[in-house]
């Protein structure tokens, strides 16, 4: 188990902003060194140095990267150089992500590309590229121990209309992170895994549709009905989460203490994967999404009918 944070290096994607920040935020009150990473390159040096300024006292070590998560080249120089030059992290945290909505026929190839290579592409070159290295460690240490932590999210278990793109990223990481789990139990105790199925929270994840679908892009970027409909509910929803991104992280940490494997943001919301299971089980139609909330349903439909 990962007891002590103190004085270990923990490595975060999408760090400039929403949980990755707060994340960094945690780990640095917990002692731990820091390798920031994210496409934001202002953004990332921002917060660094706020994170910086509250922390200096305890001599954390801070080093940001921009990078895109989902070009394997910039992210294959970035573990080369933590190689060479850094701590191995003990912590990984595969968080950067992106939104998308939309009818599922209705994406473009770039969209698929897009989403898809932050999503999927960005935990997997994390992966792929880290996971190695912190073996390495472990190898060369009995006492060290690592643990990997992938942001996937409760659409990864569920199949919510109008956010096919979306879903589809997110069951890869729930698929990748359980299997990444298994394999490190067939090789060492010293690393482990764990995956985040966050819910609603009030970041700025809505803002990153933009990057996914083009909304608001401009004229030479066609946006769908469908999608102008899925950046709608989404601020929606979002704005409307009552769990903060700072609560999130405390129950992330706590579970990583503990080699939780299912991190929760909001349990009541397992109800409804439930019933995705037991359809799964008897065979059955997938169940109604809005059977609880039937004028969401109604109001969806005849939106996107009009």
């Amino acid at each position: 188990m990962f007891k002590d944070f103190k004085n270990k290096t923990a490595l975060i994607t999408g760090a400039a902003s929403g949980l990755g920040l707060e994340f960094s935020k945690k780990a640095a009150s917990l002692g731990m060194h820091l390798l920031l990473i994210d496409v934001h390159e202002d953004r990332l040096k921002q917060a660094s140095q706020e994170i910086e300024s509250v922390y200096k006292q305890t001599g954390i070590r801070i080093k940001y990267f921009s990078v895109d998560v989902s070009n394997c080249s910039e992210m294959e120089s970035v573990s080369q150089e933590i190689f060479k030059h850094h701590p191995t992290p003990n912590l990984v945290i595969n968080n950067a992500g992106i939104s998308g909505g939309g009818l599922i026929w209705e994406h473009t190839s770039q969209d698929w590309e897009r989403v898809l290579g932050v999503n999927l592409m960005g935990v997997i070159n994390g992966v792929r590229l880290f996971t190695p290295l912190m073996l390495k460690a472990a190898k060369l240490d009995p006492a060290w121990r690592g643990h990997i932590v992938n942001t996937a999210s409760m659409a990864g278990l569920l199949t919510p209309p109008n956010m096919g793109i979306y879903n589809v990223s997110k069951h890869g990481v729930m698929a990748l992170t359980e299997t990444l789990f298994q394999d490190l139990a067939l090789v060492t105790e010293q690393i482990s895994a764990s995956v985040l199925c966050p819910y609603f929270v009030p970041t700025s994840i809505n803002q990153s549709f933009y990057d996914s679908t083009g909304v608001n892009a401009g004229p030479e970027k066609s946006v769908t009905q469908s999608q102008l409909i899925g950046k709608q509910m989404l601020d929606k929803a979002v704005n409307s989460g009552k769990v903060s991104a700072a609560e999130i992280a405390a129950v992330v940490f706590e579970a990583v203490e503990n080699n939780q494997f299912y991190i929760f943001s909001h349990p009541h919301a397992l109800e409804n994967v439930r019933e995705r299971m037991v359809a799964i089980l008897d065979n059955k139609q997938p169940p109604d999404p809005f059977a609880k909330r039937p004028q969401i349903g109604l109001e969806l439909k005849s939106a996107l009918r009009a």
